[in-house]
């Protein structure tokens, strides 16, 4: 045990410039509602501390548990037992919206607890996150 190391992986991290209102934007990343439309259904609320699941369907009720609430800026919260999601919004101009998604936590040395190692889930995450941001500008841009 005294010879485990750390060996953090970087953070997924992706950025997309939506055609939409920052306000909107947030409006779409900051209710359980909105974030159920474009990413997995939850009990989500917008405030700090508050604990809520996300429903991860064959892999069952994830506990989370809000982190920061910045509006319209910044929202993140913990995901299972060593994740952290964070999803940030920049306004560039009225009615364009960069959203960064940032999905920290990995860690070779870890499993998830479906016993998962952590650098094979990280890899389908991150191809998984574009197609979420896909769906997500098609909400936020209709």
């Amino acid at each position: 045990m005294e010879n485990q190391t750390n060996q953090a992986l970087p953070d997924i991290r992706q950025s997309q410039v939506l055609n939409a209102p920052i306000q909107k934007v947030w409006e779409a990343v900051s209710s359980a509602e909105a974030i159920g439309a474009w990413f997995m259904p939850s009990d989500f609320q917008p405030v700090v501390g508050h604990e809520f699941h996300l429903e991860a369907g064959p892999f069952g009720r994830s506990p989370c548990k809000v982190t920061e609430i910045d509006p319209p800026h910044r929202v993140s919260f913990r995901w299972a037992k060593d994740w952290t999601l964070t999803f940030e919004l920049k306004e560039l101009e009225p009615g364009k919206t960069e959203f960064t998604l940032i999905h920290g936590g990995w860690d070779a040395g870890k499993v998830t607890e479906f016993g998962q190692p952590h650098t094979d889930v990280r890899e389908i995450m991150a191809g998984g996150w574009a197609g979420i941001g896909q769906k997500l500008a098609k909400i936020v841009e209709g």
